[in-house]
């Protein structure tokens, strides 16, 4: 991976499209991670052409990373009809537990799912992957992205397809939703500034003689950190750490030295056995400084990159991605002006920086071996386990429910919250929301908007107040009853 120092000078200005150059999509997406099949599916299914390309073979596996699924992504989900199906496939928990003491209780989230499902990465990846062709998404597996050129009207991407010959694709706008190793972020010349936070985490796939008690196994002794997972088909996904031991990468992994990381951190190695994968890694905190340049996007890992702790990499991708289409449908399809696209970089930046902080501490409380950390360590999680407002916060982060967006200034409080699940007079409103518009919630004679967006599908509610909700879920425009006592009684409300 670069360092910042060593980043490619950025590109220079886009240059006049060739007027030979064929249109062969409205958007091409690169990388067929869970991003990029959601960015993917959500173009294609508001009527876009959309190609994506992605430098694997198209083989089914199972060798996955990711494995929490939380509240907020969960709805993200919902609102294309698929989260009920994906909690099929996995075990929830109400409960997340770190490091013996820190816990925090996620059934006391106002969100349909108040919890975390655990399920492997390659189950979210096979839904999106089926929403998205059968929304007409054009699939280019097995296809090297080789280098871009942006222009004034289009973005010229070069491809080395699977039987090696080179060809160009042209849209006009580009997704760079291809992981920590970005060829579209290197072709920008965009850096990736930040640090290796852990090295030399070993990674293994296991059966286990002896099951462990909870789905989640997390424990951390010593200089040893290990955290364990279920597959489902019998196998565990084991990491784990060693302070004294930290080798390169290219060191060979046995199960030996997984087993003897699991004793020291866990007591226990649980009978380890059968190990089909093997790996060594090491975890960065690094984030890109824009996630737009002209017409092309960074979304995912492509933007930023952050500790395995909390589980919140894949959520965030998927987040970035739903924040993200719904603007480029509407600019592609001639409902806004380009100017909207800012507000992705505006919007999701501080967010992948709160995640790089949130994730960050987190894995350094497990990594305290000295005594003033662990005394800073017993500090933190009382806080968090004794004060409500501080235990609300943190599981608002880690779950992204209390993730909101900057409103302009005078704008109602509410404008740039995420809305939960309202129940509607017919219905709910992450059922409506899966027609990738606005939604306007209001009493029959509540106030609306004087410049309601096109093509918004109105719903109503037995409160007063008006929601004009965007098709991510998020406020974009609030308003109370008429009358001081009903707005009083309206905001007591709204507060619960």
């Amino acid at each position: 991976m670069p360092s910042p120092q060593d980043a490619p000078t950025p590109q220079a200005a886009p240059t006049p499209a060739p007027a030979d150059a064929p249109r062969t999509a409205d958007a091409i997406v690169v990388g067929a991670g869970p991003t990029g099949l959601l960015l993917a599916g959500d173009l294609a299914a508001a009527g876009l052409r959309v190609t994506l390309v992605e430098r694997r073979a198209h083989t089914a596996g199972n060798l996955t990373r990711a494995f929490a699924v939380h509240a907020r992504t969960l709805e993200v989900l919902d609102a294309r009809g698929l989260a009920d199906e994906l909690l099929k496939t996995g075990r929830q928990l109400t409960h997340l537990n770190f490091f013996g003491n820190l816990s925090l209780d996620l059934s006391r989230l106002r969100s349909r799912f108040p919890l975390v499902l655990i399920t492997p990465q390659y189950e979210v990846e096979h839904l999106l992957e089926r929403r998205a062709l059968a929304a007409g998404v054009d699939f280019r597996y097995d296809t090297e992205l080789l280098g871009l050129t942006p222009h004034t009207t289009a973005v010229t991407a070069r491809v080395r397809t699977p039987d090696g010959t080179e060809s160009e694709l042209s849209a006009p706008y580009l997704i760079g939703a291809d992981g920590v190793h970005s060829t579209v972020r290197t072709a920008l010349g965009l850096p990736f500034p930040g640090e290796s936070v852990i090295k030399s985490i070993v990674l293994a796939d296991v059966r286990l003689a002896d099951e462990p008690e909870g789905v989640l196994t997390i424990g951390g002794q010593g200089d040893a950190f290990t955290f364990m997972v279920p597959f489902g088909d019998g196998y565990y996904r084991v990491m784990g750490w060693d302070r004294n031991h930290e080798v390169p990468e290219s060191d060979p992994v046995d199960i030996a030295e997984i087993r003897h990381i699991a004793r020291a951190a866990l007591g226990n190695d649980f009978g380890m056995h059968d190990e089909r994968f093997l790996s060594r890694f090491h975890s960065d905190e690094r984030q890109a400084p824009a996630y737009r340049t002209g017409r092309v996007f960074l979304a995912g890992d492509a933007a930023h990159v952050h500790s395995p702790a909390g589980g919140q990499g894949m959520n965030t991708g998927l987040q970035d991605a739903a924040n993200l289409s719904w603007k480029l449908a509407a600019v592609l399809r001639g409902r806004a002006e380009d100017e909207l696209l800012d507000t992705y970089h505006a919007e999701r930046h501080p967010v992948g920086a709160m995640v790089l902080r949130t994730s960050g501490a987190l894995i350094r409380i497990a990594m305290a071996h000295t005594p003033l950390q662990r005394t800073g360590r017993a500090v933190a999680t009382r806080l968090v386990n004794s004060l409500r407002p501080v235990t609300a916060r943190a599981m608002g982060m880690v779950s992204g429910i209390g993730i909101s967006y900057g409103a302009p200034r005078g704008a109602h409080p509410l404008v740039g919250r995420r809305v939960p699940d309202l129940a509607l007079t017919e219905g709910r409103l992450y059922e409506l929301l899966r027609k990738g518009e606005y939604v306007l919630v209001a009493a029959a004679d509540g106030p609306t908007p004087t410049d309601v967006p096109p093509h918004t599908v109105r719903a109503h509610w037995a409160r007063q107040s008006s929601l004009l909700v965007r098709p991510d879920g998020y406020v974009a425009w609030a308003a109370y009853a008429p009358g001081k006592r009903a707005r009083r009684r309206n905001e007591r409300r709204e507060k619960r």
